[in-house]
């Protein structure tokens, strides 16, 4: 499977890349925007497990840098089977102190790449006769915290995307799904989980947070042959927060 992963360069990106570079065959294209170093590191991790893997450097939120993903990944591997759109940021800050572009940014990388890359990557999903895509999104969609307006804006914006694209994509074998993940060990949450200590774990009906690796599973399922039925859902990866 060929395979366009942004966000790749750590936290649940690089587990989804490690997950991925595991099946038979497996061709990524790793997509990040400023971390070349961290990048290349999980690029070697994935080239140890035996996939065939390229880089590339984009800011995923422009049109035509997130059109050149599409284009690169078809240049060096002939196609794209699927996309998993996991670029994401955070500019938290309360609704009345929030800046333009606070408000723009997690909009911009969240909701607007998202459109972007898989307007680019459908055509060369229907020259295929199939295809996948996966959205991160985040239980703040439906349940965010306070400060949170952007960031629960774009999510809320991501999921209602996914719906609305998995009905048109459907009739082509192309499915579009989202992944919900709660609130995970990466580096993305330390300052929330710094911050809230006990008290957020209590609110969590597991009694931990998630892992990486938690999150990578329920992609490649996902992406799996098992899933071919499965289209237009959110799963939510979260311990029982959604509950």
């Amino acid at each position: 499977m060929i395979t366009l992963l942004t966000g790749a360069s750590r936290g649940i990106g690089s587990a989804v890349a490690e997950r991925l570079a595991g099946a038979p065959d497996a061709k990524l294209l790793l997509v990040y925007r400023t971390r070349q170093a961290e990048a290349s590191e999980v690029k070697a991790a994935c080239e140890s497990l035996g996939a065939e893997v390229a880089l590339h450097a984009a800011d995923v939120g422009d049109a035509q840098q997130a059109a050149a993903c599409v284009e690169a990944c078809v240049t060096r591997f002939g196609g794209v089977d699927a996309l998993v759109n996991n670029a994401g940021v955070t500019a938290d800050n309360l609704a009345m102190a929030m800046s333009d572009e606070e408000w723009s940014s997690p909009l911009r990388t969240n909701l607007d790449a998202a459109f972007y890359l898989c307007r680019a990557a459908a055509p060369h999903m229907l020259m295929r006769r199939g295809g996948r895509v996966v959205n991160i999104s985040s239980t703040a969609a439906r349940r965010p915290n306070r400060g949170q307006v952007n960031y629960a804006a774009s999510k809320g914006g991501l999921e209602a995307f996914t719906r609305a694209l998995a009905v048109e994509l459907a009739p082509k074998r192309i499915t579009v799904n989202a992944i919900a993940p709660g609130l995970i060990e990466t580096e993305m949450s330390a300052r929330v989980r710094e911050a809230a200590g006990k008290e957020i774990l209590a609110s969590i009906p597991m009694r931990r947070y998630g892992q990486p690796a938690e999150v990578a599973a329920a992609v490649a399922f996902l992406l799996g042959a098992e899933a071919a039925y499965i289209t237009g859902q959110v799963l939510s990866v979260d311990g029982g927060v959604s509950l």
